[in-house]
């Protein structure tokens, strides 16, 4: 694609009630109403108008076993119609019809890969999705489907990438996708997160860097509790430097609005513009490297006015860069 080509394509955004079902009551962090506080917000930005929107999709089984082990599935199909307890040790509750919900966050993502890749979208956001904490074989952290890596895996599988990169800014460490990709150099993965030391899942020191053949290939930036938006930018460039050093044949971007100063369950306390400079800045290298290709997903963020602000400014960011 054309660095003129590049521009003239829209930047998509997948959301939508059937989205919006992906999420938990009674009171839990993530509840069923995040979607329509972003949108609220998003609707007022001048961005908005740019956009196209696309209602997402349910994904198809042979899609989540691109990355998720059949057994697993099999798990949350038959909880999923038990509608009780819980799919891991006691976040995750097993709600009715979660294996639907969450089956759409993963064909969101697909949807959006598949239109950046077909050249009919040069950006794209997911409100509801960048489900990073389930492992191949478990749930974990509010999160069913790992849609990031069945992203990774798919562009591989599909349409012959091999550099993909996950880079991603929630305050927690994106352990489901780095874990899974540990021993895989192609992999690429950079992840600015609070100290696993202070918040779950306790993972993501500094000296991990990947496993085997992929030593070194890896790059976790933990921050302190109450590190803000200049301890995020000293670190920023690390994974701009990491970025153009590897060249990624597409950038994924989790950007979770729980590193947001105010998030009722995380301690960082970045502001919307650390989200704003991040979604810019890998929208700039992505050109850079001649493809433009950037996915970005919401993440966590449990502050319902933190999440509004941080990804509208990274959808204004998609849209202006």
């Amino acid at each position: 694609m054309s660095p003129s080509d590049l521009h003239s394509t829209p930047v998509l955004m997948v959301s939508g009630d059937a989205l919006s079902r992906y999420g938990f009551g009674d009171g839990h962090p993530f509840g069923l109403d995040r979607h329509e506080a972003f949108l609220r917000e998003m609707r007022r930005s001048r961005a908005y108008p740019s956009l196209r929107l696309m209602d997402p999709r349910i994904a198809e089984r042979d899609e989540l076993e691109s990355f998720h082990h059949p057994d697993y599935v099999e798990f949350v199909i038959r909880k999923s119609a038990e509608g009780r307890g819980y799919l891991d040790a006691g976040d995750t509750p097993a709600t009715k019809g979660i294996y639907e919900s969450s089956s759409m966050v993963v064909g969101a993502t697909v949807l959006a890969v598949e239109e950046i890749m077909g050249g009919r979208a040069r950006r794209a956001f997911i409100p509801i999705a960048g489900l990073h904490h389930a492992a191949r074989a478990h749930a974990a952290g509010f999160c069913v489907f790992n849609d990031c890596g069945i992203a990774i895996e798919l562009l591989r599988k599909r349409h012959g990438l091999q550099r993909i990169a996950y880079v991603d800014i929630d305050a927690h460490h994106g352990d489901g996708v780095f874990y899974s990709f540990e021993s895989d150099a192609d992999a690429l993965f950079a992840d600015i997160h609070q100290d696993g030391r202070t918040l779950y899942p306790g993972t993501g020191a500094a000296s991990e860097t990947g496993k085997g053949s992929a030593a070194g290939t890896k790059l976790n930036l933990p921050l302190p509790p109450g590190a803000g938006d200049e301890d995020f930018h000293r670190e920023w460039v690390k994974i701009e430097a990491y970025l153009r050093q590897t060249q990624p044949e597409f950038i994924l971007l989790q950007c979770g609005a729980d590193s947001l100063e105010g998030d009722p369950i995380t301690h960082l306390a970045f502001s919307e513009a650390a989200h704003a400079h991040a979604a810019a800045s890998v929208c700039r290298i992505a050109d850079e490297l001649g493809h433009g290709r950037v996915l970005a997903m919401g993440g966590g963020g449990y502050n319902r006015q933190n999440l509004a602000r941080a990804w509208t400014r990274v959808v204004e960011s998609l849209v202006a860069t």
